[in-house]
């Protein structure tokens, strides 16, 4: 009886599949910015619309209506039924304005201020950002704000979960933005004042929101530069939110060193930001949103709390904990040491 030979099987051919869907992975956000930009979703959110109708709402053609609610469709952020179009769940809950978490601002800021600045990735990467966000004008400087804390206003709203402010009696918010996590911070704990420290622009944007939120009393802004001007004293709670990421490893030395200096003893110092763990891969997010500082800082990079730890120990601050907020976002905890 004759052998039959045996071939082992091919190995199989390893598809293009993933490249090809993360290569066209910008004209699914094109199709969102510039549907959040025409109004399609403030158009679906009293009710479903047949596409001449949604046309009719939105002043499109009813070609332009169609491509751009069928790739929502397709996305997902629209849902389609007998020739209705009507908002999913997301786009009802995060884009329509009519709900806490509006994203409508950060579409805009990454339309029109990070998506250009991100053709020039392989740039930044080489050579440097050809422009730093410090640069923008102050049109622009009022869009990344809005945007920045759409972006970050979940983490925001957990800071008050998360840590429990029961003992505290003043915050220092450093390069608090347009003040959303003081103002989140102070609602939810009625005995708590602060102060935000910012530049000229998002400073009068803080104050807008603190008044808004009835806070005048109880929350001030101060026009200052971190790194140059004397910090205000006497807050035993010091908050640095999304600021680090800005700035090299030195320069984060040498804020947390002035910050040490302005604190009180026993004072706390929260850092948020996007964390990672030491190989700079885990949150996924946080390993992209450095290419958003590459375009954006000629230093900004995402930190990990192993680094982050060495900062405070060389700069009078002991470590005391590391806890999640909300998405790629978590806190780190110190006190003076």
């Amino acid at each position: 009886m004759s052998t039959i030979e045996r071939t082992e099987a091919p190995a199989p051919v390893v598809g293009p599949e993933p490249i090809l869907q993360l290569a066209a992975g910008f004209m699914a956000a094109k199709h969102l910015f510039a549907a959040s930009e025409l109004g399609l979703f403030e158009a679906l959110a009293d009710a479903p619309a047949s596409l001449d109708a949604l046309a009719a709402r939105t002043g499109l053609t009813r070609r332009a209506a169609r491509i751009s609610a069928d790739a929502m469709v397709a996305l997902g952020l629209l849902e389609r039924a007998d020739d209705l179009y009507r908002n999913g769940p997301a786009a009802d809950r995060h884009l329509t304005g009519r709900h806490p978490g509006d994203l409508r601002a950060l579409l805009r800021f990454w339309d029109r201020i990070s998506y250009p600045a991100w053709e020039s990735l392989a740039t930044a990467l080489a050579e440097g950002p050809p422009g730093e966000v410090f640069d923008l004008d102050d049109d622009q400087q009022a869009i990344v704000s809005a945007g920045i804390e759409a972006i970050l206003d979940g983490p925001a709203n957990a800071l008050g979960q998360v840590i429990d402010f029961s003992t505290r009696r003043r915050l220092l918010d450093v390069g608090g933005g347009t003040g959303s996590w003081s103002v989140a911070t102070l609602r939810r704990n009625p005995h708590l004042r602060g102060t935000v420290v910012e530049l000229p622009v998002p400073a009068g944007l803080a104050r807008t929101r603190a008044h808004e939120a009835g806070l005048d009393e109880r929350l001030g802004v101060v026009v200052a530069d971190a790194f140059a001007q004397d910090l205000p004293t006497g807050h035993d709670a010091i908050l640095v939110a999304n600021l680090l990421h800005y700035w090299s490893p030195t320069a984060n030395t040498t804020l947390l060193g002035r910050l040490r200096t302005a604190a009180p003893e026993g004072a706390w110092l929260l850092l948020a930001d996007f964390w990672t763990d030491p190989t700079h891969t885990r949150p996924v997010q946080a390993a992209l949103m450095a290419g958003e500082f590459a375009v954006h800082l000629r230093d900004g990079d995402v930190y990990s709390v192993t680094e982050a730890r060495d900062w405070l120990a060389a700069t009078g601050w002991r470590f005391v904990d590391h806890l999640p907020l909300a998405g790629p976002q978590s806190i780190i905890v110190a006190e003076t040491a």
